[in-house]
């Protein structure tokens, strides 16, 4: 057997050189030092310390040499990965100084501002005016009557002297939910309020004060005056001795509430199948009070210089009416009006798109706030 090599020369295994590993140590000191951020240095630690970096294939190299040349190639070797690790160490704790610094800028709470940065939300105003209208009534002694959205036909046409034939029962106005059969009434989604007075009246000891706010259905499309569905606000009394005259108080009443003390009203004669005589409700321009008229040098957008504005319908009510709902005409009498809720909101605060009610734009109930 032959002796060891006791003179092998572990220089010249080109991994374990002092240049070499000079070279390989100083390397990895520039990409550490060249590192931005962690994820960066990360790398690095991955390339110039981990277990196939350079210098850790060189250390490998060791265990090749002579025993007398492990030691000095140990100590050169070692000596270059621990001064990598340091550096990395050094440069790690810089970085992650900057990161938390530049957190801190970033993400900086301004305790100063208020704790509460959501928006106020807002009621729809269809709702709190229609609240306000009833209100007023309420406050008049009425009580608050309410009825179903898909209702009968009997309700909203027979009941209400509307004959077979006439034209609001075709479905060119009406949204019909399922056709007579076997004798019983259809179902059609309420065209107005009315039917509420018929079941007010019978379910309710006379004298009846009611008023009955609610949706209403129609086929109309949807325009700047118009929607498919909108809300009504009617009132009924049926007493002793109910005449006209009473019914002008409480419109006026209503009007001077709603819309300015002062206000004037007129009733034009109209035709309605439910009240007998019927009428039209007129109020004075709350803006020109009637001063546009006439007046080209003052025009009026409200009620298009004509003094007057539509308020609704109203009338006494039909006897077919009282009748159906069992009521004695002999003893009793009474009457009913309709206002539109939309049409009041849009008199009361200038709103000329009736699309901008209904579209849910969150701007526009904004505006209004809690109330109106």
């Amino acid at each position: 057997m032959s002796a060891p090599n006791d003179s092998y020369d572990p220089v010249e295994v080109t991994p374990l050189h002092p240049d070499e590993v000079a070279r390989m140590r100083d390397e990895a000191l520039a990409a550490i030092a060249a590192a931005s951020s962690l994820e960066e240095l990360k790398e690095v630690r991955i390339a110039y310390a981990g277990d196939r970096s350079p210098l850790a294939l060189a250390n490998r190299e060791i265990g090749s040499l002579p025993p007398s040349a492990r030691a000095e190639a140990g100590q050169r070797v070692g000596g270059a990965r621990r001064e990598i690790s340091e550096a990395l160490k050094e440069r790690g704790a810089v970085l992650e100084e900057e990161r938390d610094n530049r957190v801190l800028v970033e993400e900086a709470v301004d305790v100063t501002l208020g704790w509460d940065r959501r928006p106020r939300g807002a009621r729809h105003p269809l709702t709190t005016i229609a609240e306000r209208m009833t209100d007023i009534f309420v406050n008049m002694g009425f009580e608050v009557a309410e009825g179903p959205e898909v209702e009968a036909e009997w309700y909203n046409f027979d009941a209400l002297n509307f004959l077979p034939d006439h034209p609001a029962r075709t479905m060119q106005d009406t949204f019909f939910v399922e056709a007579p059969s076997g004798g019983e009434s259809g179902l059609v989604l309420r065209t107005h309020t009315s039917p509420v007075q018929v079941r007010a009246l019978l379910d309710r000891p006379l004298p009846v004060y009611v008023v009955a706010p609610g949706k209403t259905f129609r086929t109309d499309e949807l325009d700047a005056t118009h929607t498919p569905v909108f809300h009504q606000l009617e009132g009924m009394v049926v007493d002793e001795n109910i005449t006209m005259a009473h019914l002008r108080g409480a419109i006026d009443a209503f009007v001077h509430s709603m819309f300015g003390a002062g206000l004037r009203t007129r009733f034009r004669p109209y035709y309605f199948p439910f009240t007998e005589p019927s009428g039209e409700v007129d109020l004075e321009c709350f803006v020109c009070r009637g001063e546009s008229v006439g007046n080209p040098d003052a025009p009026c957008r409200t009620c298009g210089s004509e003094g007057w504005i539509e308020l609704g319908g109203c009338g006494m009510i039909n006897p077919r009416v009282l009748v159906a709902a069992g009521v004695d005409t002999e003893r009793y009498s009474g009457w009913a009006f309709g206002i539109g809720v939309e049409r009041t909101l849009m008199f009361a605060h200038g709103v000329r798109d009736m699309r901008d009610m209904v579209e849910g734009d969150v701007r526009f109930a904004s505006a209004f706030g809690m109330e109106v």
